[in-house]
């Protein structure tokens, strides 16, 4: 009885969790308004470089979140009213930032961002250069004066 109380339970989890992971690597729909392949190509490249504002490191054409399916959406729309490419990032950055953009430009706000990288390594570079060069000096040698001195202070101590 013992067994079976165990046995039940695993068995159900092992057949329902093929379900379960069948439905992660499902392909995409295709999109609702994919009767324009042109607006539709433009889209999944453009999406590429932005980035999804919930999942924030996945692109926004791979996301799966419902806010990246409304962006999609939005930025449809406007390629449909004819704006370019351009405009619509401009339009996403001034609503959401430069955090929407996988690389967001060189501007005061993000100075640390593109050179820290370059900072940090010119910092590390210089402590591992000034150890190695501590590392290289001698000790001057011990004469024999000092050795007899702290030979007697020893003495002294036991």
């Amino acid at each position: 009885m013992i067994r079976i109380r165990y046995f039940l339970p695993a068995l159900l989890l092992a057949v329902s969790l093929p379900v379960l992971a069948a439905g992660a690597d499902a392909p995409k729909a295709a999109a609702p308004n994919a009767d324009d392949p042109v607006i539709e190509a433009r889209l999944v490249e453009l999406a590429e470089d932005l980035r999804c504002l919930v999942c924030q490191n996945e692109s926004l054409a791979g996301s799966k979140a419902a806010l990246a399916e409304d962006l999609r959406r939005e930025i449809r729309e406007q390629m449909k009213a004819g704006k370019d490419d351009r405009e619509v990032v401009a339009y996403l950055t001034e609503r959401y930032g430069d955090f929407v953009l996988y690389k967001p430009p060189f501007k005061p706000v993000t100075w640390l961002l593109w050179l820290g990288p370059v900072l940090f390594l010119g910092i590390g570079g210089g402590a591992w250069y000034l150890t190695l060069r501590r590392r290289g000096v001698e000790t001057p040698p011990v004469d024999e004066t000092r050795r007899a001195a702290a030979a007697q202070l020893l003495k002294e101590d036991s």
